[in-house]
């Protein structure tokens, strides 16, 4: 049988890696000192539970059951400045599940973390290179924000093992995780079960003017790097009116100017650009009314500009069979107080989706939030959460 105060008593653990010292808030992004030996505590906590630990060349950290087994999991590395439920929930959550089916000789369930989900090097790193997105030397060149690059950054960590796990040993895959948005909260309901998970796109802008003397050169003379991103979004946000759904979000962040002086004229801004939606064919017309904005805004103020695609994600459904199986598992632990429904945010699973049938389950977020120290959940909701995968294995049984 699941263990709740053994599970609950593994997470706050895992929370002691990079532990912020403000709320329950970690800092343990991907590679990083913490996040290392968070990985090594988790991969023997895996063999100690009686499973085969396997760290793979990117980092993710596997809990092996037999030969052929259904794989649950997440990720354990976080935002620069996290929450301590985001993707770790799921990885303890799956420990349990395995530690407990490994006690009672139940239907093998294997565990995984994968590494840099949290996007320090692009976009859910790790599963990616796993499941075949990315191969290990295109990631190797990716750098982060300080122009460290993944092939650095893993180098860092022991103890990993020269082969990849291959997916065709696993049935399928099973992510639970914290909502990151306020639907279940507001609704006091304890459990969502994703139908779908939208595609994520980005792109890094860079707009190159000319610095100058902030006092001496007029307004009308300026090719100021800033004002063209400001430019950008407001000319933007016009253009999109009539593509975008209620659901459909886009942002711009890690901006940055160069020479970031209160008296310079900047003359360059590098920027993100980053869109979501659930719809394969508006994601295409967005990221074309994106480029066009971007070269008319660049041929407007007289800049130089370059627009580089970062990996993208698409789109995915759930699998019909895994879903049900949580459904009527939030039924069984959660009636009247659960619901289905879309994920806004991205997951390892949307890259798991493309080898392996996948399914996912939320558990509220207190006030929605998340990426976080504030992020929290109560330990009802964690566990509820729990109970209802551990339902969804005991009736899956043997299809697994």
């Amino acid at each position: 049988m699941i263990n709740p105060d053994r599970f609950l008593a593994d997470l706050h653990h895992l929370r002691s890696f990079g532990a912020a010292g403000v709320g329950n808030g970690v800092i343990r992004p991907a590679f990083s000192a913490p996040d290392i030996a968070a990985r090594h505590w988790l991969a023997q906590r895996m063999q100690d539970a009686g499973l085969q630990a396997h760290i793979d060349p990117a980092g993710n950290v596997f809990g092996l059951a037999g030969e052929h087994s259904l794989l649950m999991g997440s990720h354990s590395d976080s935002q620069p400045t996290g929450g301590w439920l985001d993707g770790a929930l799921g990885v303890i959550a799956a420990l349990e599940i395995a530690r407990a089916a490994q006690e009672q000789g139940g239907s093998p369930v294997s565990a995984v973390s994968f590494q840099d989900e949290e996007g320090r090097f692009g976009t859910c790193t790790g599963s990616m290179v796993w499941a075949g997105a990315m191969p290990l030397h295109e990631a190797d060149t990716v750098t982060d924000r300080d122009g460290i690059s993944f092939a650095q950054a893993r180098a860092a960590m022991q103890g990993k093992a020269d082969t990849f796990i291959a997916p065709d040993r696993f049935s399928g895959f099973v992510e639970l995780h914290i909502e990151q948005g306020p639907t279940l909260d507001a609704a006091g309901e304890q459990i969502g079960v994703v139908t779908d998970i939208v595609g994520i796109r980005q792109n890094h802008i860079t707009f190159e003017g000319q610095q100058n003397h902030a006092g001496t050169t007029p307004m009308a003379a300026r090719r100021d790097a800033f004002q063209a991103v400001s430019a950008f979004n407001t000319l933007l946000n016009d253009r999109l009116r009539n593509i975008v759904t209620p659901q459909t979000v886009w942002t711009i962040g890690h901006v940055s100017l160069t020479p970031n002086a209160p008296s310079i004229v900047p003359g360059k801004a590098v920027f993100s650009m980053q869109w979501r939606d659930g719809d394969l064919d508006r994601l295409d017309r967005m990221e074309a009314v994106i480029n066009e904005v971007a070269t008319q805004i660049a041929s407007d103020f007289g800049m130089a500009m370059t627009n580089v695609p970062r990996p993208a994600m698409v789109p995915v459904a759930m699998d019909k069979t895994l879903r049900t199986a949580l459904e009527n598992g939030a039924g069984a632990i959660a009636p009247g107080r659960w619901r289905t429904m879309p994920s806004g945010a991205l997951h390892d699973a949307t890259n798991v989706s493309s080898v392996l049938p996948a399914a996912m389950l939320f558990v509220p977020s207190i006030n929605g939030i998340s990426h976080a120290f504030e992020e929290d959940t109560h330990e009802a909701d964690l566990i509820a959460g729990l109970q209802v995968l551990d339902h969804a294995v005991q009736a899956l049984g043997a299809r697994l």
